[in-house]
């Protein structure tokens, strides 16, 4: 299932009883291999804040208010950056040729109508379905 454009598009996955992701989907939560490595977690003994972690066992890299928007921000961002580092070129390919035209799937939340979208799915869609520079 594509946009009205016939773009691919950000599903959010949920959890709710009879919910199937459309045929044809993709899964690129974090036990892919396009999983974002930046986490989002409470900040241990404070309850109004959110950290940003890079890495399973990776250091904090910031701390964000608890409505998570900037921390969402952020971790797409690192995301964003470490993809296009050269050393990641294959999975770059690898991305374009598996991704290409199918809708993703995350439990990121979806942004409000006209909010740019900060989820890791959205860098992919961007990436997969990038057009070719002209020669």
């Amino acid at each position: 299932m594509t946009t009205a454009d016939n773009r691919p598009r950000r599903i959010q996955r949920r959890r709710t009883k009879g919910w199937r992701a459309p045929a044809g989907a993709i899964y690129v939560g974090r036990p892919t291999r396009f999983g974002n490595a930046a986490r989002i977690l409470p900040a241990g003994d404070c309850r109004n804040g959110l950290i940003v972690q890079w890495g399973a066992n990776g250091g904090v890299v910031g701390t964000w208010p608890a409505d998570g928007l900037d921390a969402r921000r952020y971790a797409t961002e690192l995301y964003r950056s470490w993809i296009n580092q050269p050393e990641q070129e294959p999975l770059r390919t690898l991305v374009r040729n598996l991704l290409h035209g199918r809708d993703l799937t995350c439990w990121c939340p979806l942004p409000a109508d006209g909010q740019p979208d900060h989820c890791h799915a959205a860098v992919l869609l961007d990436l997969a379905n990038a057009r070719p520079a002209s020669a």
